[in-house]
């Protein structure tokens, strides 16, 4: 992909209505078993030529996204696990920006620090006998294992910040999820449950909106996703895309009127769905 063109016009800025999207990467723009994006260059090439925002949402952890990021060539502010951190390059509005300094970025933390959800997890654990297991108990080559990530991308999903991934022994203990929630916990689901605080993809989002809104007046969006934990982000914009799943479906919890079905799954429906808005 080449790199982004750089520079905004007086017009763009001002009278144009500006188009930003928001994506879900695994099972969406990411294969979900090769997390390939190939399919999906030809909406990529134009997403660049046309400078329109690419906003990463995933469950992902900083550290992962940055891999895409560079990957992609993508400049723009992301979103990591499930919500629960927005990550603003420094200097991207010109509006200033609340949240801490982390490297060169601006960091609004929405979700509960990692160690007090490991904290809860392990309390609750112990307490209900539950044979859950979560990133933090896992070695990396247990995450490769389970996730078909090489042993580096694998170490860098345990660079948890706001969000634990679980994986029950069989099916989910539907006690264990109701404790979470009465310790003052959320959870969702995507390939995994996550355990995490009151944050969600859609809160984030709609934090970022508000800056693309003092950026450039008018703004449209797009979100695309493929499950559960991606419909509070699906919920938020103007366009919402649900991509089917790779073994075929839908998840049959994102439904609502205004949403928009993608006929092919993974990066290859992600980009028919973007070159449909884009191009119409």
């Amino acid at each position: 992909i080449p790199p982004p063109s750089r520079g905004r016009s007086f017009g763009e800025r001002h009278f144009q209505v500006k188009t930003v999207i928001f994506t879900d990467l695994d099972g969406s723009l990411l294969h979900a078993r090769t997390y390939s994006f190939k399919d999906a260059l030809p909406a990529l090439r134009l997403i660049q030529e046309r400078r329109v925002p690419l906003i990463l949402c995933s469950s992902k952890t900083r550290a992962e996204i940055e891999v895409y990021r560079e990957r992609l060539n993508n400049r723009d502010p992301f979103i990591s696990e499930n919500g629960g951190g927005i990550f603003i390059p420094a200097g991207y509005f010109s509006v200033p920006v609340g949240g801490g300094l982390l490297n060169d970025y601006t960091r609004i933390s929405l979700g509960t620090p990692y160690h007090e959800i490991r904290r809860h997890v392990v309390n609750l654990r112990e307490r209900m006998k539950v044979q859950v297991k979560g990133f933090g108990d896992m070695s990396v080559e247990e995450i490769a294992r389970l996730t078909g990530l090489g042993r580096g991308e694998a170490a860098l999903a345990k660079e948890r910040e706001f969000d634990e991934p679980i994986v029950f022994p069989g099916d989910a203990d539907e006690e264990f999820l109701a404790a979470v929630e009465k310790a003052g916990l959320r959870w969702t689901r995507g390939r995994f449950f996550h355990i995490l605080g009151n944050s969600d993809k859609g809160k984030a989002v709609k934090i970022l909106k508000r800056y693309y809104e003092s950026e450039y007046g008018r703004i449209m969006t797009m979100g695309l996703g493929d499950g559960f934990n991606d419909l509070p982000l699906l919920r938020e914009v103007d366009h919402p895309v649900l991509i089917p799943r790779e073994e075929g479906g839908y998840d049959p919890r994102v439904d609502f009127p205004q949403l928009t079905k993608a006929k092919k799954s993974g990066p290859a429906g992600w980009s028919e769905a973007v070159l449909g808005l884009l191009e119409p």
